[in-house]
C-alpha cells in the first residue's frame, strides 16, 4: 500500500525542522490507497493546492481527484499541500521539493511567480502549474511544465446553453478575480449568449476573491435584481455562493470547472474542465519517462478537456438543447466557431 497525506503550512519558523525530518507538516490525515509499482521505483508526487483547498467542490477539489486517480491506477505516492493564503505558496511548493517528490503540482494561476522561483531552485525535481502557461513563468525553468485549458471553448457552450433555455432579456456571469482563465471562461460566455441571441444582455462582475461565499452571492443577486435569468459562476468556492443565490431566486445556476450538477436541479450545466484529467496525465508521463519541461500541454474541446456537464432534467427542450451543444461542440472542434480569450 502507498500513503498519502494532507498537510496545511507549518509555521514558517518550524518549515526548515519540519522538511528535514519528514517532509512536510501541519496537521495531517492519512489514508490508504491502492495500485502498485515496482519495488524502488515508485513515484512521489506532491500537490500544492491554491487557496479555498479542497473543500471548493471545483478547482482545487478536481486537481485532488487526479492525484487519488493515480494513486489507485498507477500505485504512486501523493500528498497534499494546502495553501490558505499566498504566502504559503513558496513555503508549500519548497517543502515538496525538499521532500524529495519527483513532481510537484501547483494548482492556480496565483501560484506562477511561486513555482516559477521554487523550480529554479530545484532544478533536479519536476514542476507543472495548473492554468500557467511555461512561456509566461518568469524564470523560464526547464524543469517546469505549463497545463493550460481552452476555457473559452467551455464558456462558449455555456452561453448557448443560458441563451436558449431562459429565452429573457438578461444572463449574467459572476468571476473570481480577472485572472486570464476567469476572463477566458466569461469573454467565452458572452460571445455563446450573443450568438445564441444577440439581443440579449449579459451582465458580469467580478467578486475579487475565490473563496468567500457571501461576496459571490450578492453580487449574484443584484444582477438577478437586474434581469438575469441565468448565473454562471466562475469563481471557485466563492461561485457557490452565486449558485446559492440562483436557486433561491429560482433562475439557472452554471457551475464552472467540475460538473456541478449534483448541486441541484437548478444547475443548467457547467462550464466544465478537466482539470483532474490534466494532473493524471502530468503524472503518468513522469512515471514513463515521456514528461518534458519547457512548454505546456493544451486542454480543449477537441481533445475532451473542457466541455459542458449534465443538463438539468427541468431544462426545457432538455434532448433539443443536448443536441444543439453536441453540434456547437463539433464545430468548436473543427475549427468552424472562432472564440476570443477576452
Amino acid at each position: 500500500m502507498t500513503g498519502r497525506r494532507v498537510l496545511t503550512l507549518v509555521p514558517i519558523a518550524l518549515l526548515a525542522l519540519v522538511a528535514a525530518s519528514c517532509g512536510g507538516g501541519g496537521n495531517e490525515s492519512e489514508g490508504t490507497t491502492g495500485g502498485g509499482t515496482t519495488s524502488g521505483n515508485q513515484v512521489k508526487v506532491a500537490l500544492v493546492t491554491d487557496i479555498g483547498g479542497l473543500n471548493d467542490r471545483g478547482f482545487n477539489a478536481l486537481a485532488n481527484k487526479g492525484l487519488e486517480r493515480a494513486e489507485s491506477e498507477l500505485g504512486i505516492q501523493g500528498r497534499v499541500f494546502i495553501s490558505d493564503a499566498s504566502s504559503d505558496y513558496v513555503p508549500n511548493l519548497t517543502q515538496g521539493a525538499r521532500g524529495g517528490y519527483d513532481l510537484v503540482i501547483g494548482v492556480g494561476f496565483l501560484m506562477g511567480d511561486a513555482l516559477s522561483t521554487v523550480a529554479k531552485r530545484f532544478p533536479d525535481t519536476k514542476f507543472a502549474i495548473v492554468d500557467f502557461p511555461w512561456s509566461a513563468l518568469k524564470d523560464k525553468p526547464a524543469n517546469a511544465r505549463g497545463l493550460v485549458f481552452a476555457e473559452q471553448e467551455a464558456g462558449y457552450l455555456v452561453g448557448v446553453a443560458a441563451a436558449t433555455a431562459t429565452k429573457g432579456s438578461a444572463v449574467s456571469a459572476v468571476g473570481g478575480q480577472a485572472v486570464p482563465a476567469v476572463v477566458a471562461f466569461l469573454a467565452g460566455y458572452r460571445a455563446g449568449v450573443k450568438a445564441t441571441d444577440p439581443s440579449m444582455r449579459v451582465l458580469q462582475g467580478y467578486s475579487q476573491d475565490f473563496v468567500d461565499q457571501a461576496k459571490c452571492k450578492e453580487l449574484a443577486l443584484t444582477q438577478i435584481a437586474r434581469g438575469s435569468k441565468a448565473v454562471f459562476a466562475a469563481a471557485g468556492g466563492c461561485g457557490l455562493g452565486a449558485l446559492q443565490a440562483a436557486k433561491e431566486r429560482g433562475v439557472w445556476g452554471i457551475g464552472v470547472d467540475n460538473d456541478q450538477s449534483f448541486l441541484g436541479p437548478h444547475i443548467l450545466t457547467s462550464a466544465t474542465k478537466k482539470v483532474d484529467v490534466a494532473v493524471f496525465d502530468t503524472i503518468k508521463s513522469v512515471q514513463d519517462g515521456s514528461f518534458q519541461g519547457g512548454g505546456d500541454t493544451l486542454y480543449d474541446v477537441e481533445n475532451g478537456g473542457v466541455g459542458y456537464g449534465k443538463v438539468s432534467p427541468d431544462a426545457p427542450n432538455r434532448d433539443a438543447l443536448i443536441a444543439k451543444l453536441d453540434d456547437v461542440s463539433k464545430q468548436i472542434a473543427g475549427g468552424d466557431i472562432q472564440i476570443p480569450r477576452s
